[in-house]
């Protein structure tokens, strides 16, 4: 199952458009905004998704009968660019469990490159409803190499996939590796160039929410 934001019209053109934006997104706090609202509108779509129960609820005039999800959640992200996406499910998801990623690319002279993982924290997710959101999925070797990690503490209910903007190439790797993970993405672009970047995309998440790194 795919969802594209994009297929639709809807609140999140704006900022899926603003964190494209060349001249807006050299405001860090607005590109970290955007991030996070998108995060917001992903967790609530994915919400959508969930079982649910009814339950009495008490208020002060009487009993009202309100359907509550059952799922327990866990959320995880890729450092450091998914922080603002993971804060905005985190308003959204409120009592989830945590995951936690650290992955980067080692890039090679002939220009390929190696997803390294420096770090994992990340509680059981037996049974659990895992939600790994990234900002883009490009190659799909990030997101699938994380799932391959966080597998490795569980075998969750269900899985989803979120991201802001993602390759037609970066789908059908997390697609052919992960057929039943379900995947929520604000946009999709045709292209990826040799060394896997999307384009048109916005460029590097990481760096524009948090200022550029040294290059090692």
């Amino acid at each position: 199952m795919i969802t594209n934001l994009s297929e639709g019209n809807s609140i999140a053109n704006k900022f899926i458009a603003e964190l494209r934006d060349v001249t807006i997104q050299k405001d860090r706090m607005r590109f970290r905004k955007n991030m996070k609202r998108l995060g917001e509108i992903l967790a609530y779509e994915i919400s959508k998704t969930f079982s649910f129960e009814e339950k009495d609820v008490e208020t002060p005039l009487g009993i009202a009968k309100v359907n509550l999800p059952m799922e327990h959640v866990v959320l995880a992200t890729i450092l450091r660019a998914g922080l603002p996406m993971h804060e905005g499910m985190l308003e959204i998801f409120d009592t989830a469990s945590n995951a936690f990623i650290s992955a980067f690319r080692q890039h090679h002279k002939d220009g390929t490159f190696d997803i390294n993982f420096g770090y994992i924290s990340c509680p059981r997710i037996e049974g659990t409803t895992l939600i790994l959101s990234d900002p883009m999925i490009a190659s799909g070797a990030s997101i699938t190499k994380s799932l391959e990690h966080l597998l490795e503490h569980g075998e969750p209910a269900v899985v989803h996939v979120a991201a802001l903007i993602a390759s037609v190439e970066g789908i059908d790797t997390v697609k052919r590796l992960y057929p039943k993970a379900k995947i929520w993405v604000g946009a999709i672009d045709e292209e990826l160039t040799a060394k896997s970047y999307i384009v048109p995309g916005l460029g590097d998440a990481g760096d524009l929410a948090y200022g550029t790194k040294l290059q090692e």
